[in-house]
């Protein structure tokens, strides 16, 4: 190592033991935000910060739900192992975070007092910035690849994505779908503004020959 690096090192961890447990943690996600600044890996996980739980809210689109038995199951394993996987947020122009996936793990430090204790009331987290409409997909690709997603409201957001201008090409490739799945939604939703996009054919296998046929120029 450069010498010159490990004097200041040396220097920064001097003076942060120095400070309160609080005032470690503010520098600690300080100096991690700005080494990912010169990381050549521009990955979310570069840079996992702890932010204090109070600044964290939920989304109102996540539909991942999670039973009484794997709750506590979560919690045992965050009791036992701690935390192992980091929140996923987006940081809002308030300065606060919103979830993108990871409720359920901001939920067991809210609800357990060992566990709240023992992170100083914060939770791991990592940063996407992206607009409302790839957050939900984010979200969706998350619930999907853990299996655990929430039909009636996947409905919902199906819709809120095809007002967001997603075509039903769009939102198959981005949220792991068939056609038959997004049809599915949309018919669920019962409302005609969910087929604004939908390109209506003789039969549903003439609707999917004409995808096959265009699916290799969708971006």
């Amino acid at each position: 190592m450069n010498n010159k690096i490990e004097e200041a090192l040396k220097i920064i961890i001097d003076e942060i033991s120095l400070l309160d447990d609080d005032n470690k943690i503010d520098t600690l996600n300080m100096i991690k935000s700005s080494l990912h600044k010169i990381s050549p890996i521009n990955e979310p996980i570069d840079c996992v910060l702890w932010e204090k739980i109070e600044n964290i809210q939920a989304n109102e689109y996540n539909p991942n739900q999670v039973a009484g038995p794997e709750m506590k199951l979560l919690y045992e394993s965050i009791k036992s192992d701690g935390y192992t996987q980091p929140v996923v947020t987006y940081k809002m122009d308030t300065g606060n975070r919103e979830i993108v996936d990871g409720f359920h793990r901001n939920r067991i430090c809210n609800e357990h007092k060992d566990i709240y204790k023992r992170t100083f009331g914060r939770l791991p987290v990592t940063t996407i910035d992206k607009e409302i409409d790839e957050r939900i997909g984010s979200t969706i690709r998350h619930n999907r690849a853990r299996g655990t997603h929430k039909i009636k409201s996947m409905s919902g957001i199906v819709l809120e994505l095809v007002s967001s201008g997603w075509t039903d090409e769009y939102i198959c490739k981005k949220l792991g779908m068939s056609f038959e799945e997004v049809l599915r939604l949309k018919q669920i939703t019962g409302l005609k503004e969910a087929f604004g996009n939908h390109e209506f054919s003789r039969s549903w296998e003439e609707y999917e020959s004409n995808f096959e046929d265009r699916k290799d120029t969708i971006s």
